[in-house]
Parts: structure tokens; sequence; C-alpha cells
């Protein structure tokens, strides 16, 4: 290969393709390094601030002095402002105690990103449950706002099925976990009437909010998923492999009511996968029914005998933000945070 009239070595283009992958990660752990120094600097500052509130009772005037002080010592540091002060403060009370704030979980966050749980949390192990969420997902400080606002955490779980009965107690709790209730399709552009193979193709259109929504470790495997049994042929709507918990998850979709017969054929679906696809070392093989309504008591009837696991989730379209940009900041975030780019990390209102 000649570029530039030079003849190019074997392996040139691997060899080069690994020198960037190379300056890639390392750009990536410097960013994270710094950010990882920001959150340790706002986190120290805030519980200096109120360590000496509590001994001179500081108030107002004095923070507002503090903030005037620090930003004409450091006039390119953008992170200094009053608000930003207080919500220093408020960091280092939230997260207060021995644990150096660089071992939890909330500070590999984004200052953001810290922002926003001090917003819109008030509980501390609820804010821990999302900022550990947050790191291991990945979530963009939009889509943290938006998991808050949908309420993942009290969703995921929830969803009433007969788990405890067709499981071993530890894999029951496991399975329980994977199953939300309402599932929150607020990214879909569809109306209340739409049929159910609309919801679905619309659902394999925004894939990846749909793998979002659904929660960590889903992956999917196919959808209208053929199964030929002795000449009759059968199609499950949706099949997801759950990667951490080592099971697959078939996934069927109703428009309407929860009626009894759907659970008959759910759990028919379960028993096709787990005799035909599950492989030694996986979990048995659970299934979701994702409706438009439901009555519980008619929930609890028709999965009391059914023999496979499952549960039974609704589902809404109600709006809410968008998501958007990265969960790590870039390079000139996290540099203005320090004074020496734009204006991004500081000025949070």
């Amino acid at each position: 290969m000649a570029r530039d009239g030079i003849a190019l070595p074997n392996g040139y283009p691997e060899f080069l393709g690994s020198l960037k992958r190379r300056v890639r990660d390392a750009q990536v752990r410097a960013q994270r390094t710094v950010n990882t120094q920001l959150i340790e600097l706002y986190w120290s500052i805030g519980g200096s601030i109120l360590s000496e509130q509590e001994k001179q009772g500081w108030g107002a005037g004095v923070m507002n002095r503090l903030a005037h002080d620090l930003r004409v010592e450091f006039p390119h540091m953008t992170g200094l402002s009053r608000s930003n002060l207080f919500y220093m403060r408020a960091f280092a009370a939230a997260w207060s105690g021995q644990v150096p704030i660089v071992q939890q979980a909330v500070g590999q966050l984004p200052w953001g990103h810290i922002t926003v749980l001090l917003d819109k949390l008030n509980d501390v192990e609820t804010r821990d449950w999302y900022a550990a969420a947050a790191v291991t997902n990945g979530w963009s400080r939009n889509v943290l706002l938006n998991q808050i606002k949908n309420r993942t955490l009290e969703r995921t779980g929830s969803a009433p099925s007969n788990f405890d009965a067709e499981l071993t107690p530890a894999d029951s709790d496991l399975a329980q976990q994977i199953a939300k209730d309402p599932y929150v399709f607020d990214f879909l552009d569809l109306a209340d009437g739409a049929a159910e193979r609309e919801l679905e193709q619309a659902l394999m259109d925004r894939i990846v909010d749909t793998l979002r929504e659904l929660g960590t470790g889903f992956a999917f495997v196919g959808r209208q998923v053929h199964f030929d049994v002795a000449g009759d042929d059968y199609y499950l709507d949706l099949l997801f492999f759950h990667i951490d918990q080592m099971r697959y998850v078939v996934i069927e979709l109703k428009t309407g009511k929860f009626q009894p017969e759907h659970a008959g054929k759910l759990g028919f679906y379960v028993s096709l996968v787990d005799d035909r696809l599950r492989r030694e070392g996986h979990a048995p093989t659970v299934g979701i029914l994702i409706c438009g309504d439901r009555n519980d008591h008619t929930v609890r009837y028709a999965l009391g005998r059914s023999g496979s696991p499952l549960a039974v989730s609704t589902y809404t379209y109600d709006s809410l933000p968008p998501s958007e940009k990265n969960a790590l900041p870039d390079a000139d975030e996290l540099t203005a945070a320090f004074g020496w780019a734009e204006e991004e990390q500081g000025e949070h209102s």
C-alpha cells in the first residue's frame, strides 16, 4: 500500500489502528482523572464550608463574599460561583462520612450529574442507587434526569409475577429485578390506539432506547422468532438474553387489557425457549407480558398455576425530556472547570 509516494509495510493499517486506540484510551483515562480531581476538590471545599459555618455561624453574605474573593483569585475557573459553592456544601453534607468520595459511585460522576442528584432526590439510599446506576450504565445527565423522573428505582422489580413460586428463592429475587412496572416508552411517537405490530416495530426502530428502558444487561436476540412444533408454526414477539443473569427473556406485547389466555401463550413460549435454546449453565427462561392495562386480581389467578416463571407489566407513553450527550464529559468541559477553557462545569443554576 502506497501513499504520498511512500511504500507502507505490511500490517501498517493494523499498527496505526492499535496506536489510535491507545491514544483514545489514554484520553479517556486522562478525562476521568481530571473529573475525579475536580469532584474531590468540590467535595473538600464543601466540607470546609460546612465546618466553618458550624463554628462561625456564617450567613448568606459571607458566602457571597467567599465566592467573590475566590473568583478574583481564580478568574478563569468557572466553577466557583455562589450557586456552585452552595452545591458543594450540599454535596459534602449529602455524602459525608469517613469513606473518601473517590471511592464512592458518586465520585465517578461528572459535576452536572451530582447537581441533578442533589436537586431531585432527598433520600441517601436513593441517591446512591441512581449514582451507581449512572456509573454502571454510562447515563448522560439528561438520561439520569429521565430515569429519576421516570421513577426507575421504584419501577424496578415491581411487576406482579409468580417468580417466587416457579424459581428458587435466590433466582426469584434476581429475576424480579429485571421486570419493571410500568415500562415508559416515552421515546416512541405513537398514539394510544397503536396496534401491537406498530408498537413492536417502533420498539425495534428505537432499539437503543428500548434496551435502555428494559434495563442493564439486556441483549436483543430477535423479533417474531419462529418455532416449528410438529408442523405448527409459532412466532414469539421479542426475545432477549440477559447477560448478567445468563437467561433468555421472552417478551410478548399486548396493547389491550391483560386476559388470562395471554399467560398461557406466554408460558408456552417460555417452555419452547427453555427446550430449544437454553444451554447448560443458563438460568431458567422467564417471560414478561407488557400490556396496556391489567386487573391485578386477574393476573394473580392467571399466574397462580401457569407452571412457567412469568411477570405482567404495563406500559405508558408519558413524555419526559430527551436524552443526549455521553456520560463522560469531554476534555473542554473538564479543563474549563479548572480555568483553562470555556464555561460548562461551573455556573449551574
